[in-house]
């Protein structure tokens, strides 16, 4: 399909229901797909709009009461068109208007005919007259208004291109049907909290990996990922039958990323190479870090509040001196400090699980959280894996006891910065990465977690969250409103469907294109990054997209682990 090819007209519509349209007799009805970007062509302006429902209509009663037999083909193609038609319904999401057509022609002819050597957008507009103004909707095509195939020019209108020197845009794949690339704008991206979101088995990891490794390349923040599964850092497996394995950030980018691990013995099993391994100390934990795993630790709140009487005591070493004290030391503090003595002995009894943990110490030799924010500030992006220590108590107690120390620094130098309005004093962007981000940002603890501060606070003190979940609706929903951009791959639970939707003006017209997602390999992309709602088929997470994003030599990497092999082999035949 062409652009001098109409698809169809315009019959009726409101704005906030959105446009019927009777698609034209030589139309097939079969290549109306929900998630298909389409242009109306008005009088005065150009609708970008996305394809919401298909369905089939007759202009009478009497065809849909006795319909022609399956083998009587002239019957079927004399009503095919007139009788019988197909009708689609469109989401108008954006409106192109152009002061002069003539020129605006002009710039649309010159756009679609330098858009695949390089020809930009903003060069166009620079030279020449014709403002093109992409609006939000507040008005609809007049009846009849022909409504066409979006064309390559009008994805690049509209989304840009990845190569464009004034933005930082970055290709997150390909419209349905369609080859031209649909781009974030990451400066946009980073500067709010963003979620990806999709029931177990879409590509979720694999669509944040892409997202990282934009950011990455195109510096516009710098991360820090909690990767609780072990596969951002060095590789990841592949789902299916064999057994494959995708390049992590690491590897892609090996002088930008560094890997702790809190469980160095699986990191080396692994056979990943340069992690550090991450130690905290009883010294480190506070009491606002156990509130926030009382779940996990089945306290009460009793508990809760006589460690606040132990820590208001002992300060910093609160937990150390619980795990030492006996019976009689227990009761001789509750009879002077007014503590109760079965909660602060439930207590030390719950906390004492804290000792399964490999990464947990009485002491350290060193300051881990503070070298991994020098690393932060230096520019460097930083992955923490988990290995085994995997579990909801282990991922939750450290997440929270690193993202508040990080948090509480990047609030000072904020501060400072606000204060001084020195350049050299402003922070570094910090987007965050945490999966099972319902567990974090449920109604019952958002209002005491660290992520919930970062999500509400937005861009205040530079730091956002990247949220991957497949549960959306048991987040908060103060929070889901305040995501910026939300990626989503295929849901099926109406809750969670209705989740991505909130706060976002005009949702319940994008459920049906959510629900009809394919398992595999797309996602619908709204929110800040984006001027408007479009499904796209992800990018491809292969050798090509390594060769064009990352920092690697693939042929002298190809060598060097052959070579490592080799070794490998030598050492285990004796030589």
């Amino acid at each position: 399909m062409t652009f001098d090819r109409p698809l169809g007209s315009v019959i009726q519509g409101s704005l906030s229901d959105g446009l019927e349209v009777r698609l034209h007799p030589d139309v097939s009805v079969e290549d109306m797909r929900v998630g298909k970007f389409l242009v109306v062509q008005g009088t005065r302006a150009r609708f970008f709009c996305l394809l919401t429902d298909v369905s089939l209509g007759t202009a009478s009663q009497r065809i849909s009461a006795n319909p022609p037999q399956p083998e009587d083909d002239f019957l079927q193609s004399v009503l095919m068109g007139g009788g019988t038609y197909g009708t689609i319904e469109l989401s108008p999401m954006l409106m192109l208007s152009l002061k002069d057509e003539n020129a605006a022609r002009d710039v649309l002819r010159n756009l679609e005919n330098n858009g695949n050597n390089g020809g930009k957008l903003a060069s166009f507009q620079a030279n020449t007259s014709v403002d093109l103004d992409l609006l939000p909707v507040k008005t609809i095509p007049s009846h009849f208004s022909q409504v066409y195939e979006a064309l390559d020019r009008d994805f690049r209108a509209v989304f840009g291109w990845e190569d464009d020197p004034q933005r930082k845009n970055f290709a997150i794949g390909k419209p349905l049907d369609m080859e031209v690339p649909v781009c974030l704008d990451l400066d946009r991206f980073v500067e709010r909290s963003n979620g990806v979101f999709g029931k177990s088995g879409t590509g979720k990891s694999f669509l944040t990996r892409l997202l990282l490794s934009g950011v990455i390349r195109k510096n516009a923040a710098v991360n820090l990922i909690f990767d609780m599964h072990s596969e951002y850092g060095w590789e990841a497996q592949c789902e299916g039958k064999n057994i494959n394995t995708v390049k992590g950030l690491r590897q892609l980018f090996p002088g930008k990323v560094e890997m702790y691990t809190l469980d160095p013995e699986s990191t080396t099993e692994r056979g990943i190479k340069g992690a550090q391994e991450l130690l905290l100390s009883y010294d480190q934990i506070e009491v606002e870090d156990i509130s926030l795993v009382q779940r996990e630790l089945n306290l009460s709140e009793a508990s809760i509040e006589n460690a606040i009487i132990l820590r208001n005591e002992f300060g910093r070493t609160w937990i150390s001196q619980l795990l030492a004290m006996d019976n009689e030391e227990i009761q001789e503090f509750c009879e002077v400090r007014r503590g109760n003595k079965s909660s602060i002995m439930a207590l030390q009894r719950k906390l004492l699980r804290l000792d399964e943990l490999k990464y947990i110490r009485n002491t350290c030799p060193q300051n881990y959280v503070k070298q991994i924010i020098e690393s932060l500030e230096n520019g460097k992006h930083v992955v923490i894996e988990f290995g085994s220590q995997s579990n909801m108590l282990s991922y939750m107690l450290a997440t929270n006891v690193i993202t508040r120390r990080i948090h509480r620094h990047y609030v000072k130098r904020s501060e400072k910065f606000l204060r001084t309005k020195n350049v050299v004093d402003k922070p570094q962007q910090l987007v965050i990465t945490i999966e099972e981000a319902h567990r974090f940002l449920d109604t019952a603890s958002v209002r005491s977690t660290i992520f919930g501060t970062i999500a509400r606070e937005m861009r205040k003190y530079f730091v956002t969250l990247l949220v991957v979940d497949q549960r959306p609706s048991g987040i908060d929903n103060e929070v889901m409103s305040q995501v910026g951009t939300r990626i989503t791959a295929l849901l099926n639970d109406d809750k969670d469907i209705e989740a991505i939707f909130t706060g976002v003006s005009g949702g319940q017209n994008l459920r049906s294109v959510l629900s009809k997602l394919d398992s595999k390999q797309q996602a619908l992309v709204l929110g800040h990054a984006v001027p408007m709602p479009v499904v796209v088929r992800t990018r491809p997470y292969d050798e090509d997209f390594y060769r064009e994003i990352g920092d690697l030599d693939l042929d002298s990497m190809a060598t060097e682990e052959v070579l490592e092999a080799a070794e490998t082999a030598k050492s285990d035949l004796g030589f």
